[in-house]
């Protein structure tokens, strides 16, 4: 049937990388030229790339300056401290992420069928974190958004499931593919064991996304959480990133790490966000009014909102919720880093946990015992969160390709060689 789409085939490409080390597979999913098959069953030591002839538009331009490259693979080196291994959120030991990118149909919108660039994006704090529950806290900076779960959070001091990404009205459908997926992994929720309330934090995508259509379905989430891999993370216009809009570029997924050195605990920390946030003349890279100078050679930038920006805190630093609360709100202080101002129309949302303790799932004893820092030892947690989330918002903004959506609205990247330009140019 012609639903008036000019392209309505997914622009994917699923890779499948063979983990030797930990005996599995993961799966990732990427905007790219062409059209997508459905996801075959794993095959040991398989790399398989499913594309089929390129469409006449494509979703997903390829930026000017050709491949896109992570903030230190471009010299910019943000912060004192190192970051960990892959410089990413999972990083933090037992930490997975998962992305489902949907990207297809060009052209008119058409309210309900396309085209559509959104997605979702999940993070699972450990195994079977439903019996072993982490503890957490958050700080919401502007309210103007929503993260669902947060009263319960607050009340408990723990988190004890998967947390999801997505655009603002598929809030609803995500959350019941994280309790689906919950259910089906332990099916005495709801009867004989407690209910659950999960935690789904959103930004519009709307300018570029036909949002109304609600594309991501429970199906899309449970793909995201059975993938979710602790190996490097997909950054960019990836899942729920996919549509996303920062700084008057295109904004998405980022993430990074810090790892702090032996003599201040050893302890990592790790930071994911989606970047859906600022005005252009406000971005700063680096302590470098990039914003003002990027447009005072000639580039405009994209009108629209005022946006969001979700943060996501990992550490395996043994904390209680109170402190993580602490944690949360230095996430605030990378964001300002940037250039935001957390404008009246942004939901700035901040959400930390720890994997350093363990609170148990309805003990039989009236007591458990957890291992909590002192909080004078705390400012190297501070500070590394700061510095990754400074990172995790340029990372996100650098690895993000130029998008065309509905109506044709394009938003590009942000070009790297003008950045390279403008970083290195008279201060």
């Amino acid at each position: 049937m012609n639903t008036g789409l000019r392209s309505s085939t997914p622009l994917l490409v699923i890779r499948w990388l063979h983990r030797m080390s930990r005996g599995h597979f993961r799966m990732a999913a990427q905007p790219v030229k062409g059209a997508v098959d459905r996801s075959r069953p794993l095959v040991s030591l398989i790399l398989l790339v499913i594309l089929f002839l390129p469409a006449h538009h494509t979703a997903v331009a390829e930026s000017a300056d050709g491949a896109r490259a992570r903030a230190r693979d471009l010299g910019i080196v943000i912060g004192q401290y190192q970051p960990g291994p892959q410089n990413a959120i999972t990083d933090v030991a037992g930490v997975k992420v998962g992305h489902v990118t949907l990207a297809y149909g060009e052209g008119k919108l058409m309210p309900g069928k396309g085209p559509v660039r959104t997605g979702v994006t999940v993070i699972i704090p450990r195994d079977d974190v439903w019996h072993n529950k982490v503890p957490a806290g958050a700080f919401v900076l502007n309210g103007t958004g929503e993260m669902t779960g947060l009263a319960w959070v607050a009340e408990s001091g723990f988190l004890e499931y998967p947390i999801a990404l997505t655009n603002t009205l598929n809030v609803p459908r995500v959350a019941n593919g994280v309790m689906t997926w919950m259910i089906q992994h332990h099916p005495g929720i709801g009867i004989t064991d407690d209910t659950l309330t999960p935690v789904v934090a959103e930004c519009d995508d709307s300018r570029l996304n036909d949002s109304q259509g609600r594309h991501v379905s429970e199906e899309n989430v449970a793909t995201a959480l059975d993938t979710a891999s602790d190996g490097p993370v997909m950054e960019g216009a990836v899942g729920a990133g996919t549509g996303m809009i920062s700084y008057g570029f295109k904004g998405g997924i980022g993430t990074s790490s810090r790892r702090l050195p032996e003599q201040e605990g050893g302890y990592t920390v790790g930071v994911l966000v989606n970047a859906n946030h600022g005005r252009r003349e406000e971005l700063m890279v680096n302590g470098v009014q990039v914003g003002k100078r990027y447009n005072a050679n000639g580039h405009a930038a994209v009108p629209g909102s005022e946006g969001s920006i979700i943060v996501v805190i990992a550490t395996d630093a043994p904390l209680d919720a109170r402190q993580l609360g602490r944690v949360a709100k230095r996430a605030a202080l990378g964001l300002a880093r940037t250039g935001s101002t957390a404008r009246h129309g942004s939901g700035d949302f901040m959400l930390a946990f720890s994997t350093g303790n363990t609170i148990p799932h309805y003990p039989e004893a009236p007591t458990f015992s957890m291992t909590r820092m002192a909080d004078t030892h705390l400012n190297p947690l501070f500070t590394a969160t700061v510095e990754a989330t400074e990172e995790a918002i340029v990372n996100a903004l650098t690895m993000a390709t130029t998008t065309i959506g509905r109506d044709d609205h394009r938003v590009d990247a942000i070009s790297l060689s003008t950045l390279n330009t403008l970083l290195r140019g008279p201060q």
